[in-house]
């Protein structure tokens, strides 16, 4: 490493407002990349500290000490302490996170630090940094913690900020023991209001009725166990809770937290009591912009940090809250600071600036920083002139200049996504790589606003790769794409592309060298030689480019010609990740052998062809990064390489030798490591920019003495390119200043192709017809071009125009020869068959067609599968649904619906039993069946050896249970026979396991209802089938007499519905597809040869002559058919229709009259016939009406059945789901059982080691205090030997010195002299021991008293030097005394906390014991009262009787016998009097039947003599007399007719005149109505105004009249309330009358009839 010397960080630039602390009152800190910067915010200078560790994580500091703190980033990471400013290491913590840390915190009063890590353990842990001592810690309690913060005042208390909640956590000292003890925060919920515990502690029992059993808790429910299954059913079971985003403490140890919601919450962590002190739903507007995600205390107030850089201070006062000040910031900030001396403020943004304020200045100025910006670098570089600036892009597309002491000159924003940078030698300008394929072009000569001066689109993929040659003669580029291009750098060529070239595959490195002598330029390009593998690449092509005159060596499309461009090809054994070019070799790096690889290229290479590939070996071969892959740079000077990796490091190596090497930890391994590294021009200063740390670091080389002479050859070679660069410079860079800026809205290389549009709505043109400009129109060029596109355009334009006569000839020689083709083919159309030619035939171009063939099948075929593939997916879609929903159903679902009525009754569809059902039915069955022969075994026993009264009354007993079991099933499956007898009876279910197995039984009882249900409800479907057989056979014969009848009438005939027969669902029908059916030629063919088949069979058939005979004469049957007597006629006599009947003879009447007759005898049997066949027509529907009917009926019993099959399945149902319920409540009960024990566990073994921790702690205090009464009894001892040690001394002068022993100095608090507005945290700290200050100020003080000048008068020099040393020993004991004294106090006060905590664990298990017992308490309850079913008449009730109290203090017991005597005669005694009471109401009934009797006939009698003077008197009207008296009615109803004619004309036209006057009166509103509309509009703008009049004019009415109003409602309030107090009087008084009439009433009734006591009594 001497062999170069060093590298030292000159400066970093970079901000993630990843952390930003305070280190003293006017420099603020925070890290960047691996290094900590500081800045000094009063001289806005920077330092920088490079970290002790593997990069920076985590970052803490406290600016009242002057401490900071970070974590490094690697496994096990260590955490650092530092003093500033000296950057002195205090201690190096070796923490216990196996991952990383996620929050660090300094105390402001002790020497304590927190720090939380992240996986796997989630550990909090507090150490004292001075000593390097772990001082507690706590594992899984620091699970989503992102800010661990000390309260100011008391360094034993931490906050700990999660992304779910708020933990307070109180740090129990005692003596060197340390306990953390957490106090949880219940938020609001996310409506700010607050939760109450929904979660049950311990299961509750219900006294209501009917008992289902105990509520569980519902971790019982869950069946979780251990200790988190009460945080995840809290979880489960809780509102959202509010999320906190950021807290601060206040100076009375409260805290403030705000929440991402909007709501400002006030913590109390004694009482854990939290106010919502700002609700934004109901609160100021001007607050409701502030979502609190940052805040400090300051001494003006709460400074809260709000939405788009608003900035609030807050003052509080009660419920009430003032903004005092308000700052707007120009950015989003999203962190606030307060300085330790309070006066400013720091706020930080994530785009990469810092403010700072004052509070206290009224002009409240806002000063930046910091403007940085944010973003990752995507490439730095530095600038090849003497300016020495730096330029870096980031992937937004940022460009920033820096100088040369980390300033941030200016920037440009490239509105573009970039890649790759590049500074050219000869002008002050930067080439940017974007990701669209461009190279931009920025003009640097304007540090404060660089400016875009041109853009050249020239890849459709990111570019990659920009690199000028070493004198500036050409940019080169590279892309995925294998193209490089070569552009001209000068300024004065317009960044003109020059040409070229393809290299095989895409590229990973480029590098150049220029040979000066030769005048050559030479590329090195890496290749990876195949399409798609970009990582690596073991083919290495050197391109070697004359300096000048390259333009005239490239074709018409812009390719470099071979006879310039010399190209060789080399290929390295093992593939490599980057590569550069040194002076006839190459410098490599294989990150599959992590090493560093150097090539020598051979020298004589003129005989090799371009296409030949020489094979390379390693000259020299040197241990690479530790974590790669790499990539390397070369110095100007080309004497040292660079290197930088993923692991963050920057090697630099001597090109000579590369064994040796020095680093520089740049960046952070975790985040990417190194992205790009670049040199100077005098190769002294190295500028990397990281992968994913946003930071930019720029490095010196230090060369030692020894290295001198390399020193001189870096600066001799960068003063000798500066010469030979600075003409050329000073030419191009005028030129460069003079190009105008770029129009970013122009599209660079962009040519509209001119009739690209092609028309859509042509008309069809026939095939023939086409030219070959159809298929020229059929694609238009793109509108955005690469250089190369252009290029080839403008090319086929030039060919075009050169060209054109010739295309010309061509295109009409084309169109002549397509004409006679044409011709031709149409002429083959007329041709015969045997003459005419294929249409393939008359193809030129065969090749083509069978291109274009091939090219319509390839679609063809993949249309095809598209479409396989769709019917596939749907089929298995088909096949699925078809095997569950019904291959599956035993039973398939379908419906019979009625036939007049929409009435329909479904069947049960059933799946078939598993083999799993089916066993265990059979096991419970055969359990069931040994149970039942056990328990007749043992009766039988029973009765055999007992023959006792008692025995026989148990027997009865048993005999009487067993009818009344009967009666009580609770289903009606045993009435409709589907019962199953192993079921159990219901009070006879105590076990879990009777209870499954009743519910199997049960399950089985169901399935043998549905079953059962399902025979009838077949029957009946075939009934239905068979009947729509036998409607169709008369609907047959109706149409049959119909058509003989000649009648057209439609019939009704219905058939199976879609829910009656659902197979049709499965089957799909020809008529059902409306698409024409595609056959294959496989089926047609098919087709086809079933038709010849047909023709075949039709022509061996032949012409019979036999059956043509029969069909002929007597319609194809051999039977004498009935002639139709409808169908018969009567032929006339010829001589009707040849003469009148004048003409007539006598034989020609008769002949005539007897046709008459058998004309009209034929008519009447006509007339029969089908007055017969209408008979039978109306038979028949009858016959099809009463069966439809029937079956309605039958339907109708069917459903009456189906009912009662319901009835009992929800019996059933219903029983197993009380016996589930049961089940399941026991499961609960047995997680409940084992929870509280474990728990019960948990807390003895809690127990336990708190009683050990007692019991050390006892032990500890008790040794402590014997030391403590050994220091007090020393202490003592000095007192009593003062005396004894100045004996020689006289008496008044050891008085005097005894005083003055006794008196002690007065130690003032120093103070610091500051306004009324003071630092509210300036206070005392309650933490940290107060022993050393207080000792040091009481000996500071102690020096006053020791002067001479205070010496008593008698005593002399050395007596008071002795008297001195023996009060200071006295006053360090007293000290010593006070200190040990706090201390026994500090440890007492820890041994109670232990002790309180042991009596909570015992009181614990106390109530776990107690729960435990009160469960099993209320599960033996469960088992025993358990749910039975009870099945009540109709016309019962149910009586609750919830209201009874089961108290049977006072009652006695009666044997059952005594009860059963008395019972009997009660019933006979009630027999005989109802008896008797029927006899009387019977004679009584016949009594009044009688006279109702009597009464019947007496109005019968009177109504007929009512009827009678009714006749004798009835009197007609005139219209009845006229209508008895006219005959001709028809006359009479002709004139009502033409009376209500005329009278109907009239109202028509009287109706006619009243809607004329309506639509005139309708007009006329109209009118009235738009008037009055713009009076409304006039009134309506005067509303207002006479709204606000009206409104004060009430105000003034309710000003004055407030008072006799509220007297007058006084007194009507006081009016109701007398009349309410009358009215309940009253109510009262008639409530008594009423309450005497009932029992007035009630004696009356009992006295006619009495009661069964007194009949018992008497």
């Amino acid at each position: 490493m001497d062999a170069i010397g060093s590298l030292e960080i000159r400066w970093i630039q970079g901000f993630t407002n990843k952390n930003i602390e305070f280190v003293d009152s006017k420099t603020i800190c925070y890290p960047c990349g691996s290094q900590i910067c500081f800045l000094n915010l009063e001289k806005k200078t920077r330092s920088v500290l490079k970290s002790t560790g593997r990069g920076v994580g985590v970052l803490t500091a406290n600016g009242n000490n002057g401490i900071f703190a970070f974590s490094e980033q690697k496994l096990s990471p260590s955490i650092f302490v530092y003093t500033f400013p000296e950057f002195h290491l205090k201690n190096k913590l070796k923490g216990t996170a196996q991952l990383d840390n996620t929050s660090l915190t300094l105390s402001d009063g002790g020497s304590y630090l927190g720090c939380c890590s992240s996986l796997p353990d989630h550990t909090i842990t507090v150490w004292n940094w001075e000593n390097a001592v772990l001082v507690c810690t706590q594992q899984n309690a620091g699970q989503g913690v992102v800010s661990l913060l000390f309260n100011p005042l008391n360094c034993l208390q931490l906050c700990a900020l999660s992304t779910t909640g708020l933990t307070v956590w109180n740090i129990e000292k005692g003596g060197s023991f340390h306990v953390m003890k957490p106090s949880v925060i219940a938020l609001p919920a996310t409506d700010g209001f607050f939760i109450e515990g929904l979660v049950p502690t311990s299961h509750t029992v219900s006294e209501k009725l009917p008992y289902f059993g105990p509520e569980m808790p519902p971790s019982a429910i869950s069946g979780l166990k251990g200790d988190k299954a009460e945080s995840i059913v809290t979880k489960l079971c809780t509102r959202a809770r509010l999320t906190p985003t950021a807290i601060c403490w206040t100076a009375k140890s409260e805290l403030y937290v705000g929440c991402a919601e909007g709501f400002l919450l006030l913590v109390d962590p004694e009482s854990l009591c939290v106010s919502v002190i700002f609700n934004p739903t109901n609160a100021m507007p001007e607050l409701r912009q502030s979502n609190f995600q940052s805040l400090t205390l300051n001494k003006n107030g709460l400074i809260a940090v709000g939405k788009e850089g608003l900035v609030q201070c807050l003052q509080f006062k009660g419920t009430q809250i003032n903004i005092t000040q308000t700052w707007k910031i120009e950015g989003p900030v999203t962190t606030v600071m307060t300085s330790p001396d309070d006066e400013t403020l720091v706020l930080s943004s994530n785009k990469g600036q810092i403010y700072m304020l004052n509070p206290t200045q009224t002009s409240g100025e806002i000063v930046k920083v910091l403007d940085v910006l944010s973003g990752n670098f995507v490439a730095a570089a530095l600038s090849c002139t003497d300016r020495n600036i730096c330029v870096s892009v980031r992937e937004s597309g940022e460009l920033q200049l820096w100088s040369t002491d980390g300033i941030c000159l200016g920037s440009v924003s490239l509105q573009a996504e970039v890649t790759s940078l590049a500074c050219c030698p000869v002008a002050q300008y930067a080439a940017v790589g974007t990701t669209s394929g461009s190279v931009l072009f920025i003009d640097l000569n304007r540090e404060q606003q660089p400016r875009l001066v041109h853009q050249v689109h020239l890849y459709r993929t990111p570019v990659d790769h920009l690199v000028f040659d070493q004198e500036g003669h050409y940019l080169f580029t590279g892309a995925s794409d294998s193209h490089i291009y070569v552009l001209d750098a000068k300024p004065s060529e317009r960044f003109s592309v020059m040409g070229y070239t393809v290299v095989p595959g895409p590229i990973l490195s480029l590098s150049t060298q220029t040979i000066r002598d030769s005048e050559q330029v030479k590329v090195l390009a890496l290749c990876t030689g195949q399409e798609g593998k970009s990582h690596n690449g073991s083919l290495l092509t050197v391109l070697s480019l004359p300096a000048r005159g390259l333009s005239d060596c490239i074709d018409k499309h812009g390719c470099l010609s071979t006879n310039t461009l010399k190209v060789s090809r080399y290929e390295v054994p093992h593939p490599l990740e980057s590569c550069v070019l040194g002076v006839s070799e190459v410098f490599a790096y294989c990150h599959k052998r992590k090493t560093l690889q150097r090539f020598q290229l051979p020298q004589d290479t003129d005989g090799l062809s371009s296409q030949e590939v020489v094979q390379l070996t390693p000259e020299q071969e040197v241990k690479g990064h530790p974590l790669g892959p790499a990539s390397l740079v070369l110095s100007p000077h080309n004497l040292w390489l660079a290197s930088v990796g993923r692991d963050g490091l920057l090697r630099i190596r001597k090109t000579a030798n590369m064994e040796r090497y020095i680093e520089l930890q740049c960046h952070s391994y975790r985040l990417g490591g190194v992205r790009s590294v670049s040199f100077s021009a005098d190769s002294q200063t190295l500028l990397t920019a990281g992968v994913k740390d946003d930071s930019l670091l720029c490095s010196n080389l230090r060369n030692k003495g020894l290295d001198a002479g390399k020193t001189n050859e870096a600066t001799l070679y960068s003063k000798s390119m500066d010469h030979f660069l600075k003409e050329i410079f000073s030419k191009e860079n005028p030129v460069l200043i003079e190009l105008p800026e770029w129009d970013k809205g122009s599209t660079p290389g962009a040519e509209k192709a001119e009739g690209c549009e092609v028309g859509v709505g042509a008309e069809t043109v026939d095939v023939t017809e086409q030219d070959e400009s159809y298929n020229s129109l059929l694609s238009a060029p793109p509108s955005h071009l690469t250089w190369l596109e252009s290029r080839r355009e403008a090319v086929i334009k030039e060919e075009n125009e050169h060209y054109s006569d010739t295309k010309k000839k061509m295109r009409k020689s084309i169109k002549d020869l397509r004409d006679t083709i044409q011709g031709m083919m149409r002429e083959n159309e007329t041709l015969p068959d045997i003459e005419r030619l294929e249409l393939q035939e008359f193809n030129l171009d065969v090749e083509d067609q069978k291109r274009l063939e091939a090219m319509v099948e390839q679609e063809v075929i993949r249309v095809k599968n598209e479409i396989k593939q769709d019917m596939l997916a749907k089929s298995y879609l088909r096949d699925v649904l078809k095997k569950e929903c019904w291959d599956s159903m035993k039973v398939k679902g379908k419906a019979i619906k009625a036939f007049h009525s929409e009435h329909e009754v479904k069947n049960y569809p059933l799946k078939e039993h598993t083999e799993e059902e089916e066993e265990d039915l059979r096991r419970v069955q055969n359990m069931r069946k040994f149970e039942r022969a056990a328990c007749t075994l043992k009766q039988s026993s029973l009765k055999k050896s007992s023959n006792t009264p008692g025995a026989k009354e148990e027997e009865q007993g048993e005999e009487g249970h067993g009818a009344e079991s009967a009666a009580v099933t609770g289903s009606f499956s045993a009435q409709l026979g589907y019962s199953n007898p192993h079921i159990y009876d219901q009070f006879g279910l105590q076990t879990t396991e009777q209870r499954i197995n009743q519910i199997i039984l049960l399950q089985d009882v169901i399935y043998r209802i549905k079953t059962g249900f399902n025979a009838d409800f077949d029957a009946v479907h075939r009934q239905k089938v068979q009947e729509l057989s036998r409607m169709r056979d008369r609907n047959r014969q109706i149409r049959e007499i119909m058509l003989e009848l000649d009648m057209k009438e439609t019939l009704w005939e219905p058939s199976l519905t879609v829910s009656e027969s659902p197979e049709r669902l499965l089957t799909v029908d020809d008529s059902e597809i409306k698409a024409e059916k595609y056959l294959t030629p496989e089926q047609k063919e098919e087709e086809e040869r079933k038709k010849l088949e047909e023709q075949r069979r039709l022509a061996a058939k032949g012409d019979n002559l036999r059956d043509r005979a029969l069909d002929d004469m007597m319609d194809g049957a051999l039977e004498v058919k009935k002639e139709n007597i409808l169908k018969m006629e009567i032929p006339p006599p010829e001589f009707v229709l040849t003469r009148p009947a004048i003409h007539w003879s006598e034989e020609e009447r008769k002949v005539y009259k007897e046709y008459e007759k058998k004309a009209k005898d034929l008519s009447e049997e006509k007339e029969k016939y089908k007055k017969s066949m209408e008979t039978e027509i109306k038979k028949l529907q009858a016959a099809t009406k009463d069966a439809t009917q029937k079956f309605d009926e039958t339907l109708k019993q069917l459903f009456e059945k189906k009912l009662k099959c319901e009835m009992a399945i929800y019996q059933e149902e219903l029983k197993i789901t009380y016996l589930v319920y049961s089940v399941l409540i026991e499961g609960e009960m047995r997680n409940r059982e084992l929870e509280l024990k474990l728990k019960l566990e948990n807390a003895v073994a809690y127990k336990d080691e708190i009683g050990e921790k007692v019991k050390r702690h006892e032990e500890e205090v008790e040794l402590f205090h014997d030391t403590y009464n050994n220091i007090v009894a020393e202490d003592k001892v000095l007192d009593k030997e003062f005396r004894k040690d100045f004996v020689n001394v006289p008496g008044h002068v050891i008085d005097h010195l005894y005083k003055l022993f006794k008196r002690r100095p007065r130690v003032q608090k120093i103070r610091i002299q500051t306004d009324n507005n003071s630092n509210p945290f300036k206070e005392q700290r309650l933490c940290g021991s107060l022993a050393p200050e207080a000792l040091g100020k009481m000996l500071k003080a102690m020096e006053e008293l020791d002067a001479p000048e205070n010496m008593p008068e008698g005593s002399n020099r050395s007596i008071w030097e002795k008297f001195c040393v023996v009060r200071r020993a006295k006053v360090e004991s007293e000290q010593k005394v006070k200190v040990n004294a706090l201390t026994l106090a500090e440890l007492q006060a820890f041994l109670q906390k232990r002790r309180d905590e042991d009596k909570a664990a015992q009181q614990e298990i106390k109530n776990l014991s107690d729960e435990l017992e009160r469960l099993h308490k209320e599960k033996n309850r469960f088992l025993t009262d358990f749910m039975v079913q009870v099945l009540l008449k109709p016309d019962q009730l149910e009586v609750s009787i919830t209201d009874m109290t089961a108290d049977y203090s006072d009652s006695l017991l009666y044997p059952k016998s005594v009860v059963e005597e008395l019972n009997k005669t009660i019933r006979t005694l009630g027999g005989q009097k109802i008896a008797s009471m029927v006899e009387c109401k019977d004679f009584r009934k016949g009594i009044i039947q009688l006279q109702w009797e009597h009464r019947r006939m007496a109005m019968q009698i009177e109504d007929l003599n009512n009827k009678k003077r009714d006749i004798q008197k009835l009197q007609l009207t005139k219209e009845q007399q006229d209508y008895l008296d006219n005959t001709d009615q028809d006359s009479r109803v002709s004139k009502q007719l033409s009376s209500l004619e005329k009278t109907i004309a009239f109202q028509e036209k009287t109706h006619l005149q009243s809607v004329q006057r309506r639509k005139k009166k309708i007009e006329q509103l109209y009118r009235q109505a738009a008037v009055r509309a713009k009076k409304t509009e006039v009134v309506e703008q005067q509303l207002p105004d006479m709204q606000v009049a009206v409104a004060e004019r009430r105000h003034v009415y309710e000003e004055m009249d407030s008072e006799e109003n509220q007297a007058a409602t006084t007194e009507e309030r006081y009016q109701e309330i007398v009349q309410r107090s009358k009215l309940k009087d009253f109510a009262k008084a008639q409530a008594e009358d009423l309450a005497l009439l009932r029992a007035e009433v009630e004696r009356l009734r009992r006295k006619n009839f009495p009661s069964l006591d007194q009949l018992k009594h008497n």
